[in-house]
């Protein structure tokens, strides 16, 4: 066997209890979605038969579509909407030298250990005044203010690694400053803005408290709402559809990650390095 054989094996074996320990939750999910309705609370891990129809009937009895169309709706255009705000400003900290710039660093920070529960009451009084309630549109902007100081204080960060040099050459090419920012700067950005993009819409897609605050009517429910709807105030709770929907719940963010893998890794590894 080669040396680098034996590398991998080895690499394997310490990265197994890793794996196992990720995938264990999502095993146990999966297992259970597919389980017929009388085995559920049996103890047993394996399915005597695997019930496919467990999913098709959670999408028709628990209102999942609905549900995944306003998370998608919800994080995709708060992600943006963060991104599109969060991109001027974390340029200007880190090209531009101006009075009030460390403040505004810590004030981004600070801002960071806040709760959103603790600021609930305060947004449900504002939406209300605003005649947003029960309104997903609401979470889109709710959504974005959270995500603009980790996405400004995330990207500044990442930006202050690009060499000035590169525009400074752009422009003396005859670019104007919009010019350089557009197609010099930002195409070596892509990898934090993919990183940060990520991270926001994480977030979005996962947000609880704020949605179970503001919204109303299950035809507004995100995803997070819908499924706890499927525990919450029940005689019996069907375990099959909640596990089918939590884990299908998963799979838009999986596909995000498998997709984008190489930004992630390439955002992290070089916006760690100035």
């Amino acid at each position: 066997m080669s040396a680098k054989a034996k590398r991998t094996i080895v690499a394997w074996l310490l990265l197994l209890p890793l794996i196992v320990l990720v995938f264990f939750p999502f095993a146990v999910m999966f297992l259970t979605a597919v389980k017929p309705a009388d085995e559920v609370l049996q103890p047993t891990w394996w399915p005597s038969d695997f019930a496919w129809s467990n999913f098709l009937t959670m999408w028709s009895e628990a209102n999942f579509g609905p549900a995944l169309l306003n998370s998608l709706y919800v994080s995709i255009l708060s992600t943006l909407l963060a991104l599109v705000v969060s991109i001027p400003a974390a340029y200007a900290l880190s090209r531009f030298r101006f009075a009030g710039r460390g403040f505004f660093r810590q004030f981004l920070l600070v801002t960071q250990m806040l709760s959103p529960i603790v600021l609930v009451i305060g947004l449900f009084r504002l939406i209300v005044w605003l005649g947003l309630i029960d309104n997903v549109n609401s979470l889109v902007f709710l959504y974005a203010a959270f995500n603009i100081a980790f996405s400004v204080w995330m990207l500044q960060s990442y930006f202050a690694t690009i060499p000035r040099e590169l525009e400074e050459a752009a422009w003396m090419e005859g670019a104007s400053p919009a010019t350089a920012l557009v197609k010099v700067f930002l195409p070596l950005a892509v990898p934090a803005i993919t990183v940060t993009a990520i991270f926001s819409f994480i977030n979005a897609w996962n947000e609880f408290v704020i949605a179970l605050t503001m919204l109303r009517r299950q035809e507004s429910y995100t995803l997070p709402i819908q499924i706890f709807s499927l525990v919450s105030g029940r005689y019996t709770v069907e375990w099959t559809n909640v596990m089918a929907a939590t884990f299908v719940a998963t799979i838009p963010v999986a596909i995000i990650f498998a997709c984008l893998q190489r930004y992630l890794v390439r955002g992290l590894a070089l916006g760690a390095v100035k």
